[in-house]
């Protein structure tokens, strides 16, 4: 059986599936037949959902993604340009977080959305971690902070242990400078023979954080925690990513202590047109 069934009584044979396959994996023989997956199709689909999302009349249905969970857009839920500006300049990185800790059915919701982010080929890899107990995440800042130790006494890591001095000091005088007291922390990670790894977990993340706005959370990227994540035995093994993912970026969550009111500016963009 195909992957894709066509009902007969609401396609109008506009061909809009077969020029939007990014696989070219689905037919048209004239502009009277039905749309039809080509040979050997099933096996290149990307199960992109491309053809279920560009029909107009709901005429088309994939095994792998299913017409009925495949909502159809709502108008009223379109934003402008200046509200799409307004939101994206809005994000800010949050580094004071209320005590308040977000229910797990909420941060279920904001990785439920983050999901939709793109993959390279649609493989869909990326796996979350998270940590909800607050002493759990003081740990893992703790285990960051011991990695920064052992750098600042390894002259090959000189260079990039520059500013460590200053970020141990806080620590030990009691403020955390590594996830800022954050109440939850989110690792996102894929197998490491994910072609497009990094990219995938980056965008991921990137929704993540966009969402999280919408629902009144905040987030800010752990790159301390990452580059301790990247080399020390200890936290690798305490965080506890699947078998196999090398790829993994650490993102802290919580309620923003403070609101922000303006709109920072930015650097201009540096454009090279050809």
């Amino acid at each position: 059986m195909s992957l894709i069934q066509i009902d007969e009584n609401k396609c109008q044979k506009d061909g809009l599936c077969v020029a939007e396959c990014p696989a070219f994996i689905i037919g048209q023989q004239s502009k009277e037949s039905l749309p039809e997956m080509v040979a050997g199709g099933d096996a290149m689909c990307l199960e992109c959902g491309h053809c279920v999302a560009v029909c107009p009349h709901g005429a088309l249905n994939h095994q792998k993604v299913p017409l009925e969970d495949s909502p159809p857009m709502k108008k009223e839920n379109s934003i402008s340009q200046p509200q799409a500006v307004q939101f994206l300049r809005s994000r800010r990185s949050i580094r004071h977080f209320k005590s308040k800790t977000p229910d797990k059915e909420v941060i279920q919701e904001l990785i439920e959305t983050a999901r939709y982010a793109p993959t390279g080929g649609n493989v869909q890899t990326v796996s979350w971690t998270v940590f909800t107990d607050r002493e759990d995440v003081k740990k893992i800042a703790e285990l960051t902070v011991d990695w920064m130790r052992s750098a600042l006494e390894n002259p090959a890591q000189k260079q990039m242990a520059s500013y460590f001095p200053l970020m141990v000091a806080a620590w030990d005088g009691g403020l955390d400078v590594i996830l800022r007291n954050a109440p939850v922390l989110v690792v996102a990670s894929v197998p490491g023979e994910t072609l497009n790894g990094m990219a995938d977990i980056s965008i991921s993340l990137s929704y993540l954080e966009l969402a999280a706005v919408s629902m009144g959370l905040g987030t800010c990227w752990a790159g301390l925690g990452q580059y301790a994540l990247l080399e020390s035995k200890p936290l690798q093994e305490f965080i506890g990513l699947p078998d196999s993912h090398q790829n993994h970026y650490p993102m802290m969550l919580g309620y923003p202590k403070y609101r922000f009111h303006r709109l920072p500016e930015r650097k201009a963009p540096r454009i090279f047109w050809r």
